[in-house]
């Protein structure tokens, strides 16, 4: 009976010793847990105050729920500023035979008190003159003797001008995002070079130029190929990475021609393309610009070249003093420089074109603007021939009906109008003999003068391009006024007939 009764309490504390080692442990895990998390808060509250003495050491910053639901996290956004006139460095080639001369063409458009940025590489030393002040630092090329030569139709100094961006760069300059090349009988827009070039990013590889207007001159040397003297701009990184490779290129094409066509096949090598801007001029022409300069393309004007060839831009002055009055257009509104306008005096039928700052042509009749935009071939080609196959753009001849010959205005003075802030440029009559015209229209040879008035546009490029739009204010019998301006909505230059 006593021995059923031990194995029963065995049996039953058997059962119970289970429950107790079980409940034991639920407390000693419990015990463990509450340990663990006063640690981490003694811990947290610990760090917390450390980083409140020590915040400017550690830059750690925390905040409540309630903190962090009003917070705003705006991450600071850089945008580069536009490029300035300071950011770019100009590289001049330059002779010391033609420096006398040709630096007239560099003070032209060379602004000191702008602090521009640039070297005149020469290839000899030259005299410096008192009135040389205004011009940039003058500098000689480093020797090139040791790379080969072998065209026999060129000159080695292609070699001296090809290296001027890389021989700029190296003086170490600061704050850089340009380099532009360009000639010494080369003439910038300054304000609108800085308007093409801002379309850019400059921390990019770009090498920026125009096409010869020779057909023949692109198809001997290069379609893809910027030329020098019309100019050339290079982003700072692409300029970088030429100066460490150059030589090399240099010396892999000895039969090269002239320093532009070296320039783009260390290019090539790079694996840059030209970006085409067709406001840089090279006018490998002869003769008469005005058929040119009349009808220039829907682009800000960025350069003139070989003014040392062409006749003068102005009649009966010199090639100096004519651009010296185009000078005067551009300090009042260099966005609208030689921008055509097309439009219609309808009381008499004429058809005006306004070259502003530069030319206006009135023509007997209804000409259509797309034949007006074309530049009439006022100029012979660089191989001094008269062919119009031999230009990269349309062109149309001048007129021989003595009737539809345009008679030409030129602009001989402009002012600014503080009160309407409006430019208001006078162009007279060039007095040349026209022959007899047999229709019975009115005649604009009775006209001595134009009057345009048009209110200046820093922000035209900033829009896509599109030629303004003139209208005929006033037309009496010895005078015409004309207003030239951003076209209204719903506004053509239409032909009506």
């Amino acid at each position: 009976m006593k021995q059923l009764q031990k194995d029963t309490d065995k049996i039953i504390w058997d059962q119970v010793r289970p429950n107790r080692v079980r409940n034991g442990y639920r407390k000693l895990m419990m015990y463990l847990m509450v340990f663990v998390c006063a640690t981490y808060v003694v811990y947290t509250l610990t760090v917390f105050n450390t980083s409140n003495l020590h915040c400017s050491k550690h830059e750690l910053v925390f905040s409540t729920r309630s903190s962090l639901q009003n917070a705003s996290f705006s991450p600071d956004i850089v945008v580069p500023k536009k490029t300035e006139l300071k950011h770019i460095v100009f590289g001049i080639a330059a002779s010391a035979k033609l420096w006398e001369r040709r630096k007239n063409y560099i003070k032209l458009w060379w602004k000191k008190d702008a602090k521009m940025r640039g070297i005149v590489w020469l290839d000899n030393h030259v005299e410096t003159q008192p009135d040389d002040d205004g011009l940039p630092p003058v500098k000689i090329s480093t020797d090139t003797s040791q790379f080969a030569y072998n065209n026999k139709q060129g000159h080695r100094s292609a070699i001296r001008i090809s290296r001027i961006i890389s021989e700029t760069l190296r003086l170490g300059m600061n704050n850089v995002r340009w380099f532009v090349m360009g000639d010494d009988d080369t003439v910038f827009i300054t304000d609108n070079l800085v308007r093409v070039l801002n379309k850019y990013d400059h921390n990019q590889y770009y090498y920026i130029g125009s096409l010869s207007e020779s057909h023949l001159q692109n198809i001997f040397f290069s379609y893809g190929m910027a030329y020098g003297g019309g100019g050339f701009a290079i982003s700072y990184p692409l300029a970088k990475a030429l100066q460490r490779m150059q030589d090399r290129c240099i010396q892999r094409y000895p039969g090269l021609y002239g320093s532009d066509d070296r320039m783009q096949a260390c290019m090539a090598e790079l694996g840059v393309p030209l970006t085409k801007e067709v406001g840089f001029h090279q006018y490998d022409v002869y003769g008469n610009l005005f058929g040119l300069l009349a009808a220039h393309p829907v682009t800000p004007l960025v350069s003139l070249h070989h003014l040392d060839v062409v006749e003068p831009i102005f009649p009966e002055v010199t090639r100096v003093k004519a651009l010296q009055r185009l000078m005067l257009p551009m300090k009042l509104d260099s966005a609208g420089l030689i921008q055509q306008s097309i439009c219609y005096d309808s009381s008499k039928g004429w058809t005006v074109s306004v070259s502003w700052g530069f030319a206006i042509q009135v023509f007997r009749g209804i000409l259509s603007p797309r034949e007006v935009e074309m530049p009439s071939r006022t100029f012979l080609n660089w191989y001094r021939r008269a062919d119009y196959t031999a230009y990269a753009f349309n062109t149309r001849p001048v007129a021989r009906n003595p009737c539809q010959k345009a008679f030409v205005f030129y602009m001989t003075r402009v002012r600014l109008n503080s009160t309407t802030n409006m430019t208001v440029s006078q162009y007279a009559r060039h007095r040349v003999p026209h022959p007899t015209c047999k229709w019975h229209m009115q005649d604009p040879s009775n006209l001595d003068k134009v009057i345009v008035y048009k209110r200046p546009d820093p922000q035209l490029w900033d829009r896509s391009p599109r030629r303004n739009c003139c209208r005929v204010l006033e037309s009496k019998k010895k005078r015409l006024v004309v207003d030239v301006g951003l076209c209204r909505e719903g506004e053509v230059t239409e032909v009506i007939r």
